[in-house]
């Protein structure tokens, strides 16, 4: 081989994604499928788990012609994925038994409403770091585990597998061979201890979730498995795993304590490094594992927030509201008219997540004037996805004990300058965009290739990381204050909807 080059594989929510890194850490070769979701029922969201694999083997053997390159070029895969979306399937046919349940969904959300009120929740903050939400992995088990006569029983004696996405790749990719998850995907289900970095098995019973179906927990940077090599044309050590938001912060270098990233996408996925504390928050935060470099080495930690709403904000604006006819068009609309004093959109359209984790929050539009228009619901859209960030980022600095220094930005929105510089005004740090923003991607690439000697050290991939902007704050303080004090009323205003609805 002239080079060692790492295939990233990066499934995520509407698509299915495949790079190839070169040592430089940058791209040589992709590719990229798009992937459907349904909504069987409204706040359920599926996915086809069979498709999730055909569009992956695609992208892979797609970057690699569209590099000219052979599987015989490539020294590891990393694997990174949407995290607690859920799949449940046969060991013996490897045939899914149900649709994956999507992060999304709200669908299991009367399961933990249950757990709570019986007084769970502190167990499993204390244990897991994360609070009883429908967000996460282990309840989509149960629910799909309920759905059908009889998988319960067949689950209890053994005959299914359990995981979220990754670990269903790498029982496809390795043909049946490896039932296996890393630490930063097991951290998302609401069974794994943090501290043990094992399954609880008290959680697992207040679940339902029988321990049998579950993945054998590793580390996030070793040697798996090998591919089979009927699937790329050769066998390629698949060597790191990360959860999507896990490894943007390993491909953002935040390698120290201290740092963070935001990825901008869909969502908003915000992760503080706290090194090897563990760091409890009372301020709405998670508290979750970032990676494990290798067997036995120590686990780095995180303070992390999700914002539900970022990205499909604009989306509700192009397609609910048919205000735009792309995504791309968002900015010039926001810019067509005067400033409306006071109007907020809080896009709780499927509840809010950090630092509320409110399931019955909706959406409000709220401050309505007869000078309200289209852009100024726009300007309002945009500034929502800021203003959430800095909710979730202040949470974490409360929780931190120290404030944020800079934050380093990724994901399709990340291109928006306008977007970047609200930011930073909002936050009042510099924001950093670097020059290859597929760093989910990347950091998958990374572990992989941490783990066979392609990169010798996380020092050595951080000099990779160069600065492509730098955003730096221009509001005036006062200005910054009486935004955020609108905002949080607003926000006040849509908390509960839904429950003070039903009453």
């Amino acid at each position: 081989m002239s080079e060692r080059l790492v295939l990233a594989l990066d499934q995520g929510t509407t698509s299915s994604r495949a790079i190839l890194f070169g040592a430089d850490a940058r791209p040589v070769g992709s590719d990229q499928r798009e992937i459907a979701q349904s909504y069987p029922v409204p706040g359920h969201v599926e996915h086809d788990p069979e498709e999730i694999w055909e569009s992956q083997l695609a992208t892979a053997r797609g970057s690699l012609a569209r590099a000219g390159r052979a599987a015989a070029d490539v020294a590891a895969i990393g694997i990174t994925n949407q995290r607690e979306t859920t799949i449940v399937w046969d060991r013996e046919t490897g045939a899914p038994v149900a649709p994956a349940i999507v992060w999304q969904s709200r669908v299991t959300a009367p399961a933990c409403a249950a757990l709570r009120a019986a007084g769970h929740e502190e167990r499993f903050r204390s244990v897991t770091g994360l609070p009883l939400d429908a967000y996460f992995a282990g309840p989509k088990i149960a629910h799909i585990l309920d759905g059908t006569p009889g998988l319960r029983r067949r689950a209890e004696a053994g005959e299914l597998a359990a995981g979220t996405v990754d670990s269903w790749l790498l029982w496809r990719l390795t043909g049946g061979h490896v039932h296996a998850t890393d630490v930063s995907n097991a951290a998302r289900t609401l069974l794994m201890d943090l501290r043990t970095l094992g399954w609880d098995a008290a959680l697992c019973e207040l679940v339902g979730v029988p321990p049998v179906v579950l993945p054998e927990i590793r580390s996030s940077s070793e040697v798996f498995g090998v591919t089979d090599g009927a699937l790329l044309g050769a066998e390629i050590p698949i060597a790191g795993i990360a959860g999507d938001q896990q490894a943007a912060t390993f491909g953002q270098a935040c390698h120290t304590p201290g740092m963070a990233k935001a990825t901008l996408g869909t969502g908003a996925f915000l992760l503080r490094n706290t090194g090897e504390r563990i760091i409890p928050s009372a301020h709405g935060s998670l508290t979750t594992v970032l990676w494990q470099l290798g067997p036995g080495a120590e686990p780095a930690y995180a303070l992390e927030g999700a914002v539900f709403i970022a990205g499909a904000v604009v989306q509700w604006l192009r397609d609910g509201l048919r205000a735009i006819g792309s995504s791309r068009d968002v900015e010039a609309l926001a810019a067509e008219g005067p400033p409306e004093e006071g109007l907020y959109l809080v896009p709780a359209f499927t509840g809010l997540g950090g630092p509320h984790w409110d399931p019955d929050a909706r959406g409000l539009l709220i401050g309505i004037t007869r000078g309200t228009g289209l852009p100024q619901i726009a300007r309002a859209a945009v500034a929502s996805i800021a203003l959430q960030v800095r909710d979730v980022l202040e949470a974490m600095a409360g929780d931190a004990g120290a404030p944020l220094g800079a934050l380093r930005v990724d994901g399709g929105a990340a291109a928006n300058d306008a977007l970047l510089q609200l930011h930073a005004d909002l936050l009042g740090v510099p924001v950093e965009r670097p020059t290859v923003t597929e760093t989910t991607a990347l950091g998958a690439a990374f572990l992989a290739g941490l783990a066979t000697g392609v990169w010798g050290s996380p020092a050595e991939i951080a000099a990779t990381w160069r600065l492509d902007r730098r955003f730096l704050p221009t509001m005036a303080e006062d200005e910054r204050r009486r935004l955020v004090a609108g905002w949080h009323a607003a926000v006040r205003r849509s908390l509960g909807w839904e429950r003070d609805r039903r009453a």
